[in-house]
């Protein structure tokens, strides 16, 4: 044996169980396809010496998982700073949310509540949430409604059920929840950045994690697995993969998976989403606004203050879903435009000014393929989450997706991380 673990994916996910594996004797090595470690967290520094993410950034209000890993490695937590509501706005202007034009919207959200508890007829797994936004009245009900399903899952209302949509509900926590900084899924963050964690894993696993490693087939036998990458050949006891099932579909596998497990890779497909942070000297906004927006225009993108406490100032811009393609098509400095622009009637010009400006586009990264989380697609039976996680022989499963608790966000990574470690170590003996 050349090891007797091999992890496949440095995500938090995969780092946390090869650390557990780690930690209780077993060998293990992490390959990773990119040429960084992180998956779908990235942290950079700026230009001000703060550091941001473009990547998950959130900590929920029972996310303790990932609130002690950052109590281990040192990491400063602070409360979101969040209204009530955030600023509704459409060309230039503020919008009332007691608006009678959003009544329209109010209602349907009171609907998808009660879907998400009593559940949904059969033939809405085939409905698209396009077509039902369609039949709302009111084009500002549906800008906001449209923003929404954006932010929260960064999908192509065509390409996602009512089904979909429901489920997705339920396990992340109900609306209220998903939606909410205090008390709900965007309660806090980190001033140093999820960085922080990904980094404090990898250092404690040393040269066992390695990158620019794409595996690209796994054969299983009696005795374990062969896993093989463009340059090497590994002979392991148990191999555990934590990527999203979308990029665990480029594997070749041999024997071929259940049938199943192919259903839930082919049927499943990652979110679009384009975010960008703007870095100022000062969370100046402050003085006549707060920095949280949600558009019913344009882009329909939302927009966050996530300054760190004493630190420069940070503007958080999500763009989820079609809009994020449009994107795709400008040179940075019109995309930045195009972001910064619709905030100047409510924070003022210099808000086109930032000292330091960072984006990525999650769905052109080859080897995440996209964010949040991977969804089902309309009339698949497989892919709502949680995903199962039932070994394939000496195949395990971890990754987001597949926590029983949060799953898609970074508290999820972590339990699915801890749960694979466990069901590897009793494998083993």
């Amino acid at each position: 044996m050349d090891t007797t673990v091999v992890v496949v994916g440095a995500g938090l996910s995969g780092l946390v169980a090869a650390r557990a594996l780690h930690r209780r004797g077993v060998e293990v090595v992490v390959l990773e396809a990119a040429g960084r470690i992180g998956g779908r967290v990235l942290s950079e520094t700026t230009v001000l010496g703060s550091r941001l993410d473009l990547g998950g950034q959130w900590i929920g209000a029972d996310h303790h998982r990932v609130t002690a890993l950052a109590t281990e490695f040192g990491a400063t937590k602070f409360p979101m700073r969040a209204g009530m509501f955030p600023g509704l706005i459409e060309a230039g202007k503020r919008v009332p949310p007691w608006s009678l034009a959003l009544l329209p919207a109010g209602l349907a959200l009171a609907v998808a509540g009660v879907l998400a508890r009593t559940g949904t007829p059969k033939r809405w797994n085939r409905t698209t949430l396009g077509s039902v936004l369609r039949a709302v009245p009111g084009r500002r009900a549906r800008g906001l409604l449209e923003a929404l399903v954006a932010v929260s899952w960064t999908v192509d209302p065509e390409r996602f059920s009512v089904e979909a949509m429901a489920r997705m509900i339920r396990v992340q926590g109900g609306l209220r929840t998903m939606l909410s900084a205090g008390g709900g899924a965007q309660e806090a963050l980190l001033a140093e950045g999820m960085g922080a964690l990904v980094d404090g894993l990898a250092a404690e696993l040393g040269p066992r994690v390695r990158t620019r490693a794409a595996v690209t087939s796994i054969v299983r036998d009696d005795d374990g697995v062969t896993v093989r990458t463009g340059v090497d050949r590994l002979r392991a006891a148990k191999v555990v993969i934590a990527v999203p099932p979308p990029v665990a579909a480029r594997i070749a596998h041999e024997p071929p998976l259940p049938r199943q497990r192919l259903d839930l890779e082919k049927n499943t497909s990652m979110g679009t989403v384009h975010k960008a942070i703007a870095v100022y000297e000062r969370p100046f906004w402050r003085e006549r606004a707060d920095g949280e927006f949600l558009s019913l225009d344009g882009l329909g993108q939302t927009v966050f203050d996530t300054t760190s406490p004493g630190g420069p100032g940070h503007l958080c811009v999500l763009v989820g879903g079609p809009r994020a393609r449009w994107l795709d098509g400008l040179d940075a400095a019109a995309r930045r435009d195009a972001l910064l622009r619709p905030l100047v009637p409510h924070l003022g010009s210099a808000v086109l000014e930032p000292a330091g400006w960072h984006e990525k586009a999650w769905h052109l990264d080859e080897h995440v393929g996209g964010g949040y989380t991977a969804l089902p697609e309309p009339g698949a039976t497989d892919g709502f989450p949680p995903l199962s996680s039932a070994p394939s022989g000496h195949v395990h499963w971890a990754g987001s997706e597949t926590a029983r608790e949060h799953p898609g966000y970074l508290d999820g990574a972590i339990e699915a991380g801890e749960r694979a470690a466990v069901e590897v170590a009793e494998a083993l003996g």
